[in-house]
């Protein structure tokens, strides 16, 4: 069956968080069940995205391999069909949700609100962003994005973004088109990838009287950043964790893009 309306993340909240984390949303909680098609919330609260059924092998609308011709961060993206058990969406964004980069009321903690934005940071030359949705465990979502840099920008966005979780464990608030969330107990986190670099951490992000606790994952291979986030929209208070291998997944499509 498809995934109820058990969606606690608020409006508010979601519009701090990367545009496409729960564009897949809609699918199957059933692990052996192929997700129905339907409609998916938007991240952004506002009117839902029709979503395309998915099985392995297959792609919906948005999310079809690369063309010929392709960019190379177009080819590292994940596709439908590289991870079996998950939804891969590359469904746009609303119009009418917020857009832009986060502004955090600390200038210590604002690496971490760009991460919350449409890039990773404003040095970002292009950005390709992914939606994927999880058949094996219910509720829980991943905002994946590959984005291209001049080598030493990739560098300094991580060692901006270690040093910005160190300096930020209180939390921050931050701001996107009038919109305000908090992000509270923001604590390093261990994660290993095939990466140069490495940063993890997770946080909870809070407006409107609701919470989801995030796991956020960034990843540098030379001048490309990976940046996953992980939350569980079935509840508030689940943890979440960007699967292992979704990220040795998106790291392996990095590597063969050359």
């Amino acid at each position: 069956m498809r995934l109820k309306a058990r969606v606690t993340v608020g409006a508010a909240t979601a519009a701090l968080l990367p545009a496409l984390l729960l564009g897949a949303v809609g699918c199957s909680s059933n692990k052996d069940a192929a997700p129905a098609a339907g409609k998916t919330p938007d991240p952004k609260g506002s009117a839902p995205a029709a979503s395309a059924a998915a099985s392995p092998g297959s792609a919906p609308s948005g999310a079809a391999a690369p063309k010929a011709g392709a960019s190379k961060l177009e080819r590292s993206a994940l596709e439908q069909g590289d991870l079996p058990g998950y939804q891969v969406s590359a469904q746009g964004k609303n119009p009418n949700a917020p857009d832009g980069q986060p502004q955090a009321d600390r200038k210590a903690c604002q690496p971490l609100a760009d991460i919350m934005g449409d890039k990773p940071d404003p040095a970002a030359r292009e950005t390709v962003n992914r939606g994927i949705g999880s058949q094996k465990q219910v509720g829980l979502a991943v905002s994946a994005s590959v984005s291209s840099y001049a080598e030493s920008d990739a560098k300094a966005l991580i060692a901006r973004l270690k040093g910005a979780v160190g300096a930020c464990g209180t939390g921050f608030t931050a701001t996107v088109d009038k919109q305000s969330g908090s992000y509270r107990d923001v604590r390093a986190s261990e994660y290993k990838t095939a990466g140069d670099e490495t940063v993890s951490w997770t946080t909870t992000a809070a407006a409107q009287g609701v919470s989801a606790q995030v796991h956020v994952v960034v990843v540098r291979r030379g001048d490309t950043v990976v940046r996953l986030m992980a939350l569980n929209v079935a509840g508030a208070q689940q943890k979440a964790q960007v699967p292992q291998e979704v990220a040795d997944k998106q790291l392996e499509k990095v590597r063969a893009a050359g």
